[in-house]
């Protein structure tokens, strides 16, 4: 890693290295974000924001990859949960708009194994995500999700015995 290279407040990040992996990242941000592209580059933009003021230090305790990826998470959980928060005053003031407002957005037409992975439990969906898709091994997307190493095999463990009984059956 060149000295030019570095970010200025979080020297151990790379523009280069965040410039590879930015396909992935964003990837990972449409998924958080029920595939809407606009909050996707949003959530990837307040990452790098994150990223370059500081704000989100990347100490070397785990991959770069695996950091960039929790950060993301962690500022799509914090969108959803003030997201959640609104509607719910909203609902208290206007009852029939809550209803409305809180169906899920599901993605377009993907194939018959992606419909057999949205229809699994959220942890199960996330852990097959990060892995299958993203590359990650469990033990980097358990950090991701936010669970330990233990908790992400069982996840990933549930998650193939269950696409197993559903492709098996359709």
């Amino acid at each position: 890693m060149r000295d030019s290279d570095v970010l200025d407040n979080n020297p151990h990040v790379s523009r280069s290295a965040l410039e590879a992996m930015h396909g992935q990242v964003f990837g990972w941000a449409l998924s958080r974000c029920n595939y809407e592209q606009a909050v996707a580059e949003d959530l990837v933009q307040q990452a790098y924001v994150e990223l370059l003021t500081g704000k989100a230090r990347f100490d070397g305790a785990s991959s770069l990859k695996t950091f960039v990826f929790a950060v993301v998470q962690n500022l799509a959980r914090s969108r959803y949960r003030r997201a959640a928060s609104r509607l719910r005053l909203a609902g208290a003031l206007h009852a029939e708009t809550q209803d409305d407002a809180t169906q899920p957005v599901e993605p377009g037409e993907t194939g018959g194994i992606w419909d057999a992975v949205q229809r699994l439990p959220q942890r199960q969906r996330d852990i097959i995500e990060l892995v299958f898709c993203r590359d990650l091994t469990v033990e980097e997307a358990s950090r991701v999700m936010g669970v330990s190493t233990g908790t992400g095999r069982v996840h990933y463990d549930r998650a193939k015995k269950a696409l197993r009984g559903k492709l098996a059956h359709d």
